[in-house]
């Protein structure tokens, strides 16, 4: 990327100062109405969305090349990039051209990047596959041994377990992250795993992995004094767990999203299933990487977009606890015995919006009226749900949902 001189316009100048802070992302400068990339993130986004390549003026005596996609749009354009694995910078307008002008008739309009988009922390509607979950997980190695840590931001769930490397791909697999962190002191070995996976690795400084910086941050997050109420979590998941937090505030510009206090995962509780069988079982995608075909296609009845999440988790994680199955069982038996209450709660269960994915959106700040409404007509789907179930009588698992 070339650097700025003296005979560079204002504007070329600031686009130039603030992409150098956001070398490995596309950096979408928002010009009035559109979001504008020039030079190479130009030419790697014109082919990656199949737009028009223009040029604006000269750089050092060569044609700016240049592309661009217009606001009200930029959802879709976004959406292409990501699947892609690009990351992208969204540089805003922080004020007005008036506003501008009255600082000087030459002031370039105040821009900064506020927000950096990746595959693992999408929050958009419009961006997400409402049936399945958009995790964001971190592999952290210290001395030999290994952890992961993973993370739907869209709906708060944190989690993290012990892995040794051997176990990563087996993992990913059951996982489908959308991106996992790793330390740029790790080798490059796993960067194929991770591929392999479908998920895009993203490299970070050994800082964002150091365990004690990321206790301090776990501490600071949950506002505790102390994490032995969550588990007892060894040096590698502190540090795989500090990762996800730490890329977080970097990539939302320090607010962050509302994540539940974290969960240490057995994997004993769990069949292990490695990548290969997973695939030929085809358990939540076929062996062309669709879901259509699959077992979990062909079973989910499930009416609402966080019922067909967990669904999804359980199929592609079938716990081994004896007790976990029977009270699951007993779940099924219960609504088996009464299947008018089974249609009724489908019924009510149909209309019921996806209020975790609306209420971390408002959390983030980047919420409207329609999350506000969903959080509204969801509660009140609860008190008619609530309704139709006798007080006592109920299995476990009905009762605490």
């Amino acid at each position: 990327m070339p650097k700025s001189a003296p005979s560079v316009t204002p504007m070329m100048a600031q686009y130039l100062e603030i992409k150098a802070e956001y070398p490995d992302a596309l950096l979408f400068y928002r010009m009035g109405d559109f979001y504008e990339m020039f030079f190479d993130d130009a030419v790697a986004a014109a082919d990656a969305l199949d737009i028009a390549l223009t040029k604006r003026g000269k750089h050092r005596g060569t044609d700016v090349p240049m592309c661009g996609v217009p606001v009200h749009a930029s959802d879709g354009y976004l959406q292409t990039l990501i699947r892609r694995g690009f990351r992208v910078a969204v540089c805003e307008q922080l004020e007005t051209p008036e506003q501008a002008r009255a600082r000087g008739s030459k002031s370039v309009v105040k821009r900064d990047v506020t927000r950096l988009i990746s595959p693992g922390t999408v929050t958009e509607d419009s961006l997400l596959v409402a049936r399945q979950h958009s995790f964001l997980c971190a592999f952290s190695e210290i001395r030999g041994v290994s952890a992961i840590a993973w993370t739907d931001i869209t709906t708060g769930d944190f989690r993290v377990q012990r892995c040794p490397r051997v176990s990563l791909g087996p993992m990913l697999a059951r996982l489908t992250p959308r991106e996992v962190l790793i330390s740029e002191s790790i080798d490059d070995a796993l960067h194929g795993v991770i591929e392999e996976a479908g998920a895009s690795p993203t490299v970070l400084a050994p800082a964002s992995f150091d365990s004690s910086s990321a206790k301090s941050r776990l501490l600071r997050l949950f506002r505790v004094a102390s994490l032995e109420g969550y588990g007892d979590f060894a040096k590698p998941e502190l540090s795989a767990m500090g990762a996800v937090v730490d890329y977080l505030e970097l990539t939302q510009k320090g607010n962050l999203p509302r994540l539940r206090p974290p969960v240490s995962e057995d994997g004993s509780d769990s069949m292990q299933i490695d990548a290969a069988t997973r695939r030929n079982l085809e358990l939540t995608r076929n062996l062309s990487g669709e879901r259509s075909g699959s077992l979990l296609a062909s079973v989910d009845r499930t009416v609402t977009s966080a019922g067909a999440r967990l669904l999804e988790r359980r199929l592609a994680s079938p716990s081994t606890r004896v007790s976990t199955i029977e009270r699951r069982l007993d779940s099924v038996g219960f609504f088996q015995a009464s299947p008018e209450l089974a249609r009724t709660c489908r019924k009510l269960l149909r209309p019921v919006p996806d209020m975790g994915r609306s209420l971390n959106r408002l959390s983030l700040r980047r919420g409207g009226p329609r999350d506000l409404a969903a959080i509204r007509d969801g509660l009140h789907q609860a008190e008619l749900i609530a309704a139709e179930f006798p007080d006592d009588g109920l299995p476990a698992e009905v009762s605490e949902a």
